[in-house]
């Protein structure tokens, strides 16, 4: 009777060899017998698919209208739904099947089991339908969550055919998914599971897990790199690709000595370093001081036939001018130049960056024009390098000159163009243009930074303008900037100059307020001013705070305290200083100096 049925719901499209072909493929199913139609609801399989397959021919849109489907929709069971999957008694197209599975999962109170998606995941990648099995894989993953590699692994191998030759392709899935959905730690797990029980190694999902890990957060670069070679291990095929962007992420942490191991793993794992690899790590050698290293792999990459190119040098010129070898650096750029090849702007602009720091400006002046001369376009971060240097050394002339040049050019000026010559002119006692150029800095709509703002007031500071100094430090606090011991310093030693103390006082109680822990250098304005001024019982009352807050005094100290006593004919107990003694290491010298400008004093009431 069940083969009757089944003739009997057998549409007119099949034909009698397609369907012994059908039962040949059973022998191979893990449901199958030698009989042909073992199960026990093949009918209700049978018509299931005859419904389905009647509704793609007669292209209905919703599987509900057809009637024959809504009788047995309520009676549909998950395991029907993977029996159908796994059967499939009529060869329904696996398109059609997955529309049907879709609908399904769209049509409550109906509900999927992870048994029934893994088995429609194990039809698809059998059938090459990857991009649907991703996307179904990314659901399963979304709604399972992290921590979920374990389980979804197991019912995968659960459903799997014991000749599933297309396992690789859904751990392959399985880890971009994983991967794609930000669950990194569940995809190591899988690429772990997958190894542990000897599965086929799913290159492209380990590709696709590496390409993430190799690019996470600089602090975590070293276990990427223990995942690295955990996944060489186990057979991946290295990549000088991997290897490179691997050392790039210890350099810019600072961890040569781990690039380094990174370079010499490239050797053992039967690649060749590239040029980028000796690039990677000798700019990684340069920037944390190891230049002669730099120097040496260079000697080693030319050893091997590779030859250097303009990273190369401008790497090995920024690593020697910061180290203040220019000659050197210099030696290396005419090298570079008569091996033929052509400086770009980050060379040209290292070089002169160091030439102008080492104050080599009229150097840094000539390669400016060579630069030029070569068609070689500076960028603002040449300009301002230039611009510090023609500043350093006090050619305020050319330096404008340089500014107006540079906006001929099509750059704007930026805070650091425009600091860089506010403290120029500071330096050279131009306030007034200094001023000027913070205006226009206003006007532009570019923020003052703390630098701007240290710059004028120590500029003001210097001469002399203690109230407008005063006022740019309140400008620099409203505009969020916090003034550090050094800037509160000047002020308070502009205003002590000017017979101020009283001021002093009161900036040395706002930086106490504002957090800042006063250091000796600050209390010796303040005591320097009390001095001047004779108020030498009020400098014994600031040198006994100072004890009782912790800081200790230093020869300047004294000295400042001794010259008071010597100008304001003072006479000094020497008992008064018992109480500093052992705080500077010259206090015996101190103490007689004491004593000789008490006599002093007493010898002159006396005359």
């Amino acid at each position: 009777m069940a083969m009757y049925m089944a003739m009997k719901l057998k549409p007119k499209p099949y034909h009698d060899f397609e369907f012994l072909g059908y039962c040949f493929q059973l022998h191979h199913l893990p449901f199958s017998s030698l009989s042909p139609f073992p199960y026990k609801d093949h009918d209700l399989l049978c018509a299931i698919s005859e419904a389905i397959h009647d509704s793609q021919t007669k292209q209905h849109q919703d599987y509900s209208q057809n009637p024959r489907l809504r009788r047995i929709l309520p009676s549909l069971t998950p395991r029907h739904v993977t029996n159908l999957i796994t059967l499939n008694p009529l060869s329904l197209s696996p398109s059609t099947l997955l529309s049907f599975f879709n609908y399904l999962a769209s049509r409550p109170p109906f509900r999927h089991t992870l048994h029934s998606y893994c088995t429609m995941l194990h039809f698809l990648c059998l059938h090459r339908m990857l991009p649907q099995a991703h996307s179904l894989l990314s659901f399963l993953v979304s709604r399972k969550g992290s921590n979920s590699a374990s389980s979804l692994f197991s019912s995968i191998v659960r459903t799997m055919s014991p000749h599933h030759h297309s396992v690789g392709l859904v751990f392959d899935a399985l880890i971009c998914a994983y991967v794609d959905s930000g669950f990194i730690f569940d995809a190591v797990q899988c690429f772990r599971l997958v190894t542990k029980n000897k599965f086929p190694l799913p290159v492209r999902g380990c590709e696709n897990l590496l390409h993430h890990v190799v690019r996470l957060k600089p602090f975590e670069v070293e276990r990427s790199w223990a995942l690295y070679l955990e996944v060489l291990d186990s057979g991946y095929p290295p990549k000088i690709y991997f290897f490179n962007v691997l050392m790039h992420g210890f350099c810019k942490v600072g961890n040569v000595g781990n690039a380094r191991l990174v370079f010499d793993e490239i050797s053992k794992r039967g690649l060749w370093p590239t040029v980028v690899s000796f690039n990677t790590l000798i700019s990684g050698f340069c920037k944390t001081g190891n230049v002669e290293e730099g120097l040496w792999l260079k000697g080693v990459m030319e050893s091997q036939g590779i030859c250097p190119d303009v990273f190369t040098y401008s790497a090995l010129i920024n690593g020697l001018c910061k180290a203040g070898r220019l000659d050197e650096g210099s030696l290396l750029f005419d090298e570079m130049c008569g091996r033929g090849l052509v400086p770009n702007g980050v060379t040209f602009t290292t070089l002169i960056d160091g030439q102008c720091k080492g104050g080599k400006v009229d150097l840094a002046l000539k390669n400016f024009q060579m630069m030029l001369a070569q068609g070689v376009r500076p960028d603002l971060v040449t300009y301002n390098a230039l611009l510090n240097g023609l500043c350093k050394v006090g050619d305020l002339k050319e330096a404008r000159r340089l500014v107006n040049e540079m906006s001929g050019s099509g750059l704007k000026p930026d805070k650091i163009t425009f600091t860089t010559l506010i403290d120029g002119c500071c330096k050279d006692g131009e306030m007034e243009s200094a001023l000027e150029i913070k205006r226009r800095m206003v006007e532009e709509g570019i923020e003052l930074d703390d630098v701007t703002f240290t710059a004028l007031i120590s500029g003001l500071c210097r001469d002399g303008r203690v109230h407008d100094a005063e006022r740019m430090l309140r400008d620099m606090l409203s505009a969020g900037f916090k003034p550090d011991d050094p800037t509160y310093t000047m002020v308070i030693d502009c205003f002590c100059k000017t017979g101020d103390v009283k001021m002093g006082f009161k900036l040395l109680k706002e930086m106490q307020s504002k957090g800042h822990v006063p250091g000796v250098v600050t209390y010796n304005v303040l005591m320097n001013g009390m001095c001047k001024q004779g108020q030498m019982k009020n400098a014994k009352m600031l040198l006994d705070a100072m004890l009782n807050l912790g800081v200790a005094p230093n020869d300047i100290t004294f000295n400042i305290l001794l010259d008071g006593h010597c100008k304001h004919e003072s006479s000094v107990d020497v008992d008064t200083f018992h109480s500093e003694k052992g705080l500077v290491t010259d206090y015996e010298t101190y103490k007689e100096l004491i004593n000789e400008s008490s006599k002093t004093s007493k010898d002159r009431l006396k005359r």
